[in-house]
């Protein structure tokens, strides 16, 4: 559903022709017909931009942008470490055809646990790591700011917060030092009991969502956050979003990929900043970095 609806926001936005892969033995022909009820959707949207589907990789050959949404849900009785190696290995194979047809893309993973299968991917491609970028920041940063909004009943658009760290439920680090609305810090709106009360939200938040919806996960704000991440690339925007990259040094991480402020635009991760945290926050993105090594040491 997350590709899908990636898919569609993007080709609605007419800045690239866009690819569907897939395998038949693991969707069938789902792709195929989701490309082509997308296309039939476009004398009434207005968009020239062509949406196709494939089951090899030819049809891929020179993208400027990969987004791997490959990977399978945890089933009752599996363990963290099989979900990790069983994901690990379709996103090795998926990642080891892509950047062979597309030697120069930039590949955004959104396969979970995300911050584990950029290690994954890395390895895979062999790319830089300004071209291998998680997404889990900018999901986790709309969630944080939608939350403070419902909170203190301003625009969005005035909200200004970002979440670092990991993506995960426990690793997530929502920067509420450095947040702001209207300019204003979160102290004027709320007490620090609202605030707690609001990260926590925000760390559920995609349990909160599966949750409700029962039979499915969240795949709109997913599918938005990931978007603005491809059109920063694409079109050489120099964006700041949350995103999750190999560290070298940024808040004294080496070599774990981990949730930090890039700046995105034409190649992928531009530069990377430090925002500036609290004790409190720098000793979380220090955990953050932990756990997604422990991860690493289960990868086969």
């Amino acid at each position: 559903m997350t590709g899908g609806a990636i898919a569609q926001r993007l080709v609605e936005k007419g800045i690239a022709d866009v690819v569907i892969q897939d395998d038949p033995q693991f969707a069938g022909t789902l792709h195929h017909g989701k490309a082509l009820d997308m296309t039939q959707s476009a004398s009434w949207l207005g968009f020239d931009t062509k949406i196709t589907a494939t089951d090899g990789w030819e049809d891929t050959a020179g993208s400027d942008v990969i987004i791997c949404t490959a990977g399978a849900p945890r089933k009752p009785g599996m363990s963290r470490e099989e979900l990790l190696n069983g994901n690990a290995d379709i996103v090795r194979s998926k990642v080891t055809a892509a950047a062979k047809a597309s030697p120069n893309a930039v590949i955004i993973i959104f396969a979970n646990p995300m911050d584990a299968m950029c290690h994954v991917a890395l390895k895979a491609s062999g790319f830089p790591r300004e071209r291998i970028i998680g997404q889990g920041g900018g999901l986790d940063t709309a969630r944080f700011r939608a939350f403070l909004a419902m909170e203190t009943g301003v625009s969005v658009r005035d909200v200004h917060g970002y979440v670092l760290g990991g993506h995960t439920d426990t690793t997530m680090v929502p920067i509420t030092s450095q947040a702001r609305v209207g300019g204003l810090p979160l102290s004027s709106y709320m007490s620090q009991e609202k605030l707690d009360a609001l990260v926590a939200r925000t760390m559920r938040g995609g349990a909160e969502i599966g949750e409700l919806m029962k039979v499915s996960s969240a795949y709109y704000a997913p599918s938005a956050a990931t978007v603005e991440m491809v059109e920063a690339i694409l079109l050489d925007q120099n964006r700041l979003i949350p995103s999750a990259v190999l560290c070298k040094g940024e808040h004294g991480i080496q070599d774990i990929v981990c949730g930090v402020m890039c700046q995105l635009g034409a190649g992928g991760i531009k530069k990377t900043w430090e925002m500036p945290v609290n004790a409190d926050e720098a000793a979380k993105i220090t955990k953050a970095a932990d756990a997604t090594k422990e991860l690493i040491a289960l990868l086969k």
